[in-house]
């Protein structure tokens, strides 16, 4: 039995050796606050409302920038929109003027006007209409007699 006490005594060593030093224990402690007063500080009160006044001009001087800055973006690119637009318009006249050129050629019109049948105008056909130096002045109507030639 001797074996066995000797057995139990190293097994109570061992488990002691794991328990270094005293356990933690924590005791509740209720607090009772409920007749503190608070004191107001002038000092302090006076230092929040500088600060958040100062905060308040920080941050609307900010939004004054940001909106300034995001403005001229979106302007640059309204006015890029429309330079692109000027510049697809002025082709575009560019295109009509050349088109009314090659339209209003006379020996394109001539040789046009033989497909269809037509022939040069006699003399006195044709009527021409002088622009007047005064051009807002009203103009009389006046009937010429004109000849209609037919082929049949």
């Amino acid at each position: 039995m001797s074996a066995l006490a000797m057995q139990n005594a190293a097994h109570l060593s061992r488990r002691k050796s794991c328990w270094l030093g005293t356990p933690e224990i924590y005791f509740r402690k209720t607090i009772d606050n409920s007749r503190l007063v608070k004191l107001e500080d002038p000092r302090r009160a006076r230092e929040m409302k500088q600060f958040s006044f100062a905060l308040c001009c920080l941050f609307l001087l900010v939004m004054g920038y940001a909106l300034q800055h995001f403005r001229a973006i979106e302007y640059g690119y309204k006015i890029e929109t429309l330079r692109a637009q000027r510049d697809g318009l002025t082709e575009m006249n560019r295109a009509l003027r050349l088109e009314e050129a090659s339209l209003r050629d006379p020996e394109r019109i001539d040789v046009m006007a033989r497909k269809l049948g037509m022939q040069s105008p006699q003399p006195g056909q044709v009527v021409r209409m002088e622009a007047d130096a005064d051009g807002g002045a009203p103009v009389m109507a006046s009937v010429t007699p004109v000849a209609v030639v037919s082929v049949r």
